[in-house]
């Protein structure tokens, strides 16, 4: 519970950091949710950012099942509950089990994933059904 609290707060403090605008945001699909934590090699490298915002948006854009797409970046906090020691967040939902199942084999993911994996070193998945 103290996970899922955590990666909700993460969520709203860095919804204005870098996500969304009100225009491109899709009403959150409450079926399945698909969280990611990004930790980058190189997190200070400019370049290495760059690179991985670029294939991050590019793969979004093309996805044809994710419906929410959220990017975000740790804010800063002096809570003790906030855990800010990942470089980038992606929240994405989706219509049903089946549909995250097929977006984790669809090209724009696996050309995402063959671009950027050399540039980080962590990842870690939250996957979630609505209650």
């Amino acid at each position: 519970m103290k996970n899922i609290i955590c990666i909700l707060a993460i969520t709203l403090m860095t919804s204005s950091v870098f996500g969304q605008n009100k225009n491109e945001m899709k009403e959150f699909d409450s079926n399945f949710s698909h969280t990611v934590f990004f930790w980058l090699k190189n997190p200070d490298n400019t370049a290495d950012r760059a690179a991985f915002e670029t294939s991050l948006k590019k793969f979004l854009d093309n996805s044809g099942y994710a419906k929410t797409k959220f990017i975000g970046t740790p804010p800063r906090s002096s809570r003790d509950v906030v855990d800010g020691s990942f470089t980038y967040s992606l929240i994405l939902t989706f219509d049903s089990a089946e549909s995250q199942k097929e977006y984790q084999d669809e090209a724009p993911h696996k050309l995402f994933i063959a671009e950027s994996e050399k540039l980080w070193t962590k990842v870690i998945v939250y996957d979630s059904t609505s209650i």
